[in-house]
């Protein structure tokens, strides 16, 4: 992102800037603030002096259609949830300061849904209809100088079914306003790789498209300053400098060297800055830019699959979707990261962003966090999925698509590999799918050579894929599903690197790629619970419950099982089956529909069961220690090992109410994790749990207070469905209201909702920077639960 001035972290740095003299040097102004909001398509809403309407006050990001109502008949169908869809308009006065005169001004929106229209002062002046991408407009030649400007834009989600799934409506993503001179960066035209690195050094080479849109040649050159992850300057240096023609982009470039660098990672998102400045022939600063990068040595190899500097990693990933449950397509950075840091206390170690570009600050999470991603660009491509989806664009719009998304996620550290398409229906016409898969290739070899290219292949052996020279136009083979398939594709031609781009979260999924040295990794089919792709299932559903967790975050007993596999932690979790288990791990797909897999609920995480009276219940204990002993009020009921193929360790237990305790032995025979159950008795009250201990104000600040209705002794009641109410006081608001369940049509902003498993989460955000946010719940004939969130800074 461009910034006016270096990043602060020392007196040597900003040095460096002032030594130079300070010309139009980029800005990046936010511009969420203050815009107005109103639905319908609305006649004269993008001039500047506007239309009447119920014209509503909103921040962004804004997702309107989260607010509901939940509808059978919604034309979005259950892909889009059953939410609303159509036009919305968007507005925002503003005024310039004197000083921005002689500034080129343009506006960055990362996400309008979709077949967003940009007007300026009535004056239009772009148009994309995907909902995904990052879109940059210039604005200059239209803004009135120490007037008002009016900026309009215009949502439009009215054609459907189009989502695949939930996708939301309105500016969704951040707005901001990019400020240059006349010569500036040309896009996302910043690029910074590090070719070759060494225990000792990592070159690194910075190079940035510039384009002169003055009436004269310049003369420029780049001045670069790496900034360390402790806030330090590292290195410095100057490139040649290079004459910009007018009107035209060059690329100036400029190499230094990091000495000692300290390797981005797995779970160590450690990172550095390239500050870069273009100084022209008599020393004015004409542009300035500013990205984060990692140092880390990828590669995927035929015979071993990932490694990540100089260690062979299995990717145990998963895929998710962009929506924040309750917050819908509007997701709050918190949101995000207590979903991912959730999913790494799991054991997952990469992301794939299914399947569309999330915003880049999904990205800037995730470089932090040290999660690998599979960044995908397209879920459809000139076959339709749904009759308004994409396809009715790709032609004309993917290879821009393609060229924006690859040139602005090509520097995140996070970003192993792009996929280029899920399930993509072009395949069984192979001569129309190659010469896309060559173009797209094109692409983003040519905006990126450092990362390969891969795609989610769809019944790759019902099309030919691996015999008519389709599969291997992929720099890695991906397929969904069919685990086995892949397996006889990499063997068939053992020079293929090959990924599961989408796997079920059968044991017999993890096994084939466990115990296959080529295979990559995997992404499970899903992470998290997302809004949308109800329709096999039906109304009242309006979410796919297939995730490790649901939409609140709470880890299902399935979540646990693939902890239990994955996390380098120890695990002991608890369960009774009260399903049998049905392996689905090869059963044939249908098109257009996902594999089916367990989504439970196969075993419950309770020793409450409706019979209090005597029987056998069926006990599993999901564990990766190497001995577990089960307990029921204190007596033991043996001890039995892990077992070799991953399978649950299972006992059969008489019930009795009381206390089911397991506990995981290390080979030592020492205690390292414990988990229990006990049985539960009438709901007597609400137990409230507060996530953080203070919050700051702002769209991205989010408190998770978890809520549980107990019992008299403060056991979670599984069964408890009571309505419960939430007040906010102080200073604070309320955000948001959920309880994970696929069927409740509450409003997410209704202060009322039923209890679903005995459970709930309140979302506030702070109002002020002081005082205290107090939150309190209810239930009739249940004992309140308070909790109070100091507001701070």
């Amino acid at each position: 992102m461009r910034k006016s001035v270096i990043a602060a972290g020392s007196a040597f740095c900003l040095a460096i800037l002032l030594a130079a003299t300070a010309g139009n040097a980029g800005e990046t102004r936010d511009f969420n603030a203050g815009w107005t909001f109103a639905k319908g398509d609305i006649a004269g809403a993008e001039s500047r002096q506007g239309a009447a309407a119920d014209w509503a006050k909103v921040d962004l990001p804004h997702d309107w259609a989260i607010a509901g109502p939940f509808d059978v008949n919604a034309p979005a169908t259950g892909s889009g949830g059953f939410l609303p869809t159509g036009v919305a308009w968007y507005r925002k006065s503003f005024t310039l300061p004197a000083a921005d005169k002689g500034k080129r001004v343009f506006i960055e929106l990362d996400g309008v849904m979709e077949r967003g229209g940009v007007w300026i002062n009535g004056m239009h002046v772009g148009h994309r209809p995907n909902g995904y991408s990052s879109v940059r407009y210039e604005i200059t030649d239209h803004l009135k100088a120490g007037g008002e400007n009016v900026i309009a834009v215009r949502a439009d989600t009215a054609n459907q079914p189009a989502s695949r799934w939930y996708a939301g409506g309105g500016i969704y993503r951040p707005v901001r306003l990019l400020l240059t001179g006349d010569v500036h960066v040309d896009g996302w035209g910043t690029r910074v790789s590090t070719p070759v690195i060494t225990d000792g050094t990592a070159q690194v080479s910075v190079e940035s498209a510039i384009i002169n849109r003055s009436k004269a040649d310049r003369t420029a050159r780049l001045e670069v300053v790496i900034i360390g992850p402790d806030g330090r300057p590292v290195a410095t240096t100057k490139g040649e400098a290079v004459t910009l023609p007018a009107g035209r982009a060059v690329k100036l470039s400029a190499v230094t060297s990091i000495a000692n660098p300290a390797r981005w990672d797995i779970g160590q998102g450690k990172l550095y800055r390239a500050e870069l400045k273009v100084v022209g022939d008599d020393g004015t600063v004409l542009e300035t830019d500013s990205t984060a990068f990692g140092v880390r040595q990828m590669e995927f190899r035929a015979d071993s699959g990932f490694w990540l500097n100089g260690r062979n990693v299995k990717l145990k990933g998963v895929a998710i979707h962009a929506d924040g449950g309750a917050f819908g397509m509007a997701v709050p950075l918190s949101f995000y990261e207590r979903r991912l840091r959730g999913m790494m206390a799991l054991g997952v170690n990469a992301i794939r962003t299914a399947h569309h570009p999330f915003g880049p600050e999904f990205l800037d999470l995730c470089d932090r966090l040290g999660l690998v991603v599979m960044n995908e660009a397209f879920d459809m491509w000139t076959v339709a999925k749904n009759p308004q989806d994409y396809h009715l664009f790709f032609t004309d719009w993917s290879s821009l698509d393609a060229r924006d998304f690859v040139k602005r996620d090509r520097n995140h550290p996070s970003v192993a590999i792009w996929s280029i398409g899920n399930e993509i229906h072009d395949t069984p016409y192979p001569i129309v799918a190659k010469s896309i898969i060559e173009r797209l290739k094109a692409i983003f070899h040519a905006e990126d050579p450092t990362r390969p290219v891969t795609m989610a292949l769809f019944r790759p052996n019902t099309s030919g894929d691996y015999k008519n020279g389709l599969a291997d136009m992929l720099d890695v083979v991906g397929q969904n599903y069919r685990e086995n398939e892949l397996t006889q594709a990499h063997k068939d031609k053992p020079t293929r690197m090959i990924i599961g781009t989408e796997n079920s979260k059968n044991r017999g999924s993890w096994l084939a790629v466990r115990d296959y040295a080529p295979y990559a990794g995997m992404f499970l089919w899903t992470g998290a619970d997302y809004l949308g792709e109800a329709d096999r299932a039906g109304w009242p559903f309006i979410s796919n419950p297939s995730g490790l967790v649901d939409r609140t975050d709470v880890v299902k007993p399935i979540g646990w099982e693939r902890a239990s596999w994955w996390a380098q932690t120890p695990v002991v979790r608890l369960a009774r089956r009260v399903t049998e288990v049905i392996d689905t791990s090869e059963l044939p797909t249908m098109v257009g529909v996902a594999m089916p897999q367990p989504k439970g609920p196969g075993v419950l995480e309770d020793w409450t069961p409706a019979d209090k009276g005597t029987h056998v219940e069926k006990v599993e204990v999901a564990a990766n220690t190497p001995t577990v002993e089960l307990f029921l009020n204190g007596k033991s009921l043996g001890k039995k090992p892990r077992n070799e193929d991953d399978s649950a360790i299972k006992f059969e237990v008489p019930f009795a109410p009381g206390t089911l305790r397991a506990v995981g032995y290390d080979a030592g025979g020492r205690k390292v994790a414990e988990h229990e159950l006990r049985t539960a008795g009438p709901a007597a009250g609400v137990k409230l749990v507060a996530e953080q201990a203070e919050l700051a104000p702002g769209f991205d600040h989010v408190g998770f207070v978890r809520v549980e209705v107990v019992d008299a002794k403060g056991n979670r009641v599984p069964d408890a469905a009571q309505v419960l109410s939430v007040s906010v006081e102080g200073a604070g608001t309320l955000a948001a209201f959920d309880n994970g369940s696929p069927t409740d049509h509450t409003a997410f902003a209704s202060a009322q909702r039923k209890a679903w498993n005995g459970r709930a989460l309140v979302m506030v955000r702070a109002t002020d920077t002081k005082g205290k946010i107090k939150v309190t719940v209810t239930g009739e004939g249940l004992k309140p639960g308070a909790v109070t969130i100091k507001a701070g800074s």
